[in-house]
């Protein structure tokens, strides 16, 4: 399957791009224009009109969530989103100064610091051949001789190395050279090597301690990330594997016979790496370095600023330890964060926008009107209807989404009794559980375009008999939680 044209979404994974201007309707590119137009002139006339606190706040959140959904590219729908803040508020050119430049401090902008850095050591990783060896090693701990072994040993390589990486597409995109020949050879059809691939990855997607959703939600929820793994990221990938150990055979018996077969010349062995690098002690001193900052972390209670150091420490290490020179570890540093400018961009305006919503204080309105009646709603439903706000929510930006949503109704949550163990489950089902279905996403798509796979009906049906168990799982939890 050709792979269609991507861009990066905020935890490194390879979104689909937004369809070129020229490709779309006429119909489209109108009802995009015309939106985005709309929404700054009701906000120019509503600025002029009104003062904070005023219930108009709300705009800039309506149409940045209108405008995504229908298909305008996310970085732009957030600097439509800041300019209508911005109408709102008609502060002075020096006032707009001081908000981009205290945007540079605040949580969500550290995030997609983040998110570069955390590609710059996947680069590192790919260039060392540290994340090659993680994925050898998997298979060779767990053996590969049979199908059961196999697609056992398949899950836990994805999911350990997109945990470590952060990225789920960049990580399978790693890993799927070394896989598809083993799972070739023992006659796995390519929906179910699409299944094994993206039911490890979103596994280990959900545990990854410096992916930026993952970050978000344990700076929202004030926990660490032991804690986060305990109710939230632990129940999802256990669940997950043992799932997939059934889903899988499933899918197998299905496809096989019906020519979704691989052809064993489009899945030879990987290239070895590079003359002169070295690859084993690279690897350790990745998985030592990895450990020892998560260790520390978790020991310290380290907040969000942590991985700041704590990446770029990762990659350095591994590099010099793989042989490269200082010079080539910073380039090749540099080289795979730039990859993620764009995110960053988009996350720094995201700050941007949620000061300048703050500052319009349109919350304050809503729970002055209806604070008595959402109060009154017994917590479990209230996180039900939250984590399902966050599931149907805006696509491709899962940090932002929860962060989004704990500003909204963090505070109620709390008031109301929603204690830190629930309100990790509510974020993380909320900004997790949409890689699983309803919809074709980009993570489903980058899976399937990578196990050579060309059968969405069937990942989409892997997807949702994951969603089953996990709502469910998720259900009973908060059930004792609250």
């Amino acid at each position: 399957m050709s792979n269609p044209s991507r861009t990066s979404s905020d935890d490194g994974t390879d979104a689909p791009a937004p369809v070129e201007q020229g490709q779309r309707s006429p119909l489209t590119r109108r009802l995009i224009s015309g939106t985005g137009l709309a929404g700054i002139l009701v906000s120019l006339v509503a600025g002029i009109l009104t003062q904070p606190p005023t219930l108009w706040g709300l705009l800039p959140i309506a149409l940045f969530a209108v405008l995504a959904l229908i298909g305008m590219d996310i970085l732009i729908a957030t600097a439509v989103a800041v300019l209508s803040g911005l109408l709102l508020l008609l502060p002075s050119p020096a006032a707009v100064g001081d908000l981009f430049g205290a945007s540079l401090s605040e949580t969500i902008t550290m995030i997609g610091l983040i998110i570069m850095l955390g590609a710059g050591v996947g680069e590192l990783l790919r260039v060392t051949g540290a994340a090659d060896s993680i994925v050898r090693a998997v298979l060779r701990v767990v053996g590969h001789t049979s199908r059961t072994r196999a697609i056992l040993g398949v899950m836990l390589a994805c999911l350990i190395l997109v945990a470590a990486l952060g990225t789920l597409a960049g990580a399978l995109a790693i890993a799927a050279p070394l896989l598809l020949p083993v799972v070739a050879r023992l006659g796995f059809t390519r929906s179910a090597s699409a299944a094994m691939m993206f039911i490890g990855g979103s596994a280990g997607l959900a545990l990854a301690p410096f992916a930026g959703s993952n970050v978000a939600i344990m700076t929202a929820a004030d926990v660490g990330y032991l804690q986060y793994v305990l109710y939230g990221a632990g129940p999802l990938a256990i669940l997950s594997v043992v799932a997939g150990m059934i889903i899988v055979p499933w899918v197998q018996r299905r496809t096989v016979n019906t020519g979704d077969e691989y052809d064993t010349l489009e899945v030879a062995e990987p290239p070895p790496v590079m003359a002169g690098i070295r690859r084993g002690p690279a690897t350790v001193a990745f998985t030592v370095s990895l450990l020892a900052c998560v260790g520390y972390a978790i020991v310290v209670g380290a907040g969000t600023t942590f991985p700041l150091v704590a990446l770029p420490v990762i990659a350095i290490v591994t590099g010099l330890a793989g042989g490269l020179p200082a010079i080539r570890v910073a380039e090749h540093l540099i080289r795979g964060a730039a990859g993620q400018v764009k995110m960053f961009m988009l996350f720094w305006l995201l700050a941007v926008f949620f000061l300048a919503v703050d500052e319009l204080k349109p919350f304050d309105v809503v729970l002055d009107l209806f604070a008595a009646e959402l109060g009154a709603l017994p917590p479990l439903v209230f996180v039900a209807v939250i984590a399902m706000l966050g599931w149907v929510g805006v696509p491709g930006a899962t940090a932002a989404q929860v962060v989004l949503l704990d500003n909204v109704f963090g505070s109620l949550a709390a008031s109301i009794g929603v204690g830190a163990n629930a309100w990790v489950i509510v974020l993380l089902f909320a900004s997790k559980i949409d890689t699983y279905g309803p919809f074709p996403n980009a993570n489903m798509v980058g899976a399937m375009g990578l196990a050579r796979s060309a059968n969405l009906r069937n990942l989409l049906v892997v997807g949702w008999l994951v969603i089953i168990p996990a709502t469910l799982m998720y259900a009973a939890i908060l059930f004792f939680e609250l």
